[in-house]
């Protein structure tokens, strides 16, 4: 499985440590930047990673900001992108099962580097269910047309 790292500024000393514990568990790693504490504009970052994933040049990417809710809107601009900010482990577990989410979005202000890894691996290791769930990740890959047609589960009151 080949992975996509980015983080900006705040998230770089995070992404270094999920990088290194990638590389120790044999994943194929591309990490785009950044490299330095400098600040930079993580919107180019978000967008780097997701496009590799929605193009299928990397199976999954994970995205490193100060909460991971920036990188998360930014990634989920790219169509095919299923990009969910994490911070449990069950979260990280039931996206990949309901969800089938391929961009991680992870807050380093808010996770210490056990609980981190502890959401990386558990999202890494966790399968997509599909059944029920495809029909519903299917639609959210559709939803520009999605909108415009009537629910068949909302009755006028």
């Amino acid at each position: 499985m080949k992975i996509i790292l980015g983080s900006d500024h705040a998230g770089l000393d995070l992404k270094e440590k999920i990088f290194q514990h990638l590389r120790e568990n044999g994943f194929s790693i591309e990490d785009i930047g950044t490299y330095t504490p400098e600040s930079v504009d993580y919107p180019l970052y978000a967008q780097k990673v997701a496009r590799s994933v929605a193009e299928g040049n990397a199976d999954r990417g994970i995205l490193i900001c100060g909460s991971g809710l920036g990188m998360c809107i930014a990634a989920n601009r790219i169509p095919g992108v299923r990009a969910v900010p994490v911070s449990d482990p069950y979260a990280a577990k039931m996206s990949r099962r309901h969800n089938d989410s391929n961009v991680l979005c992870l807050g380093a202000r808010f996770l210490g580097q056990d609980m981190a890894m502890e959401i990386v691996d558990t999202w890494l290791n966790e399968s997509f269910e599909g059944g029920r769930h495809q029909r519903r990740v299917a639609m959210m890959d559709q939803l520009p047309r999605f909108e415009n047609s009537s629910n068949p589960d909302t009755s006028e009151r």
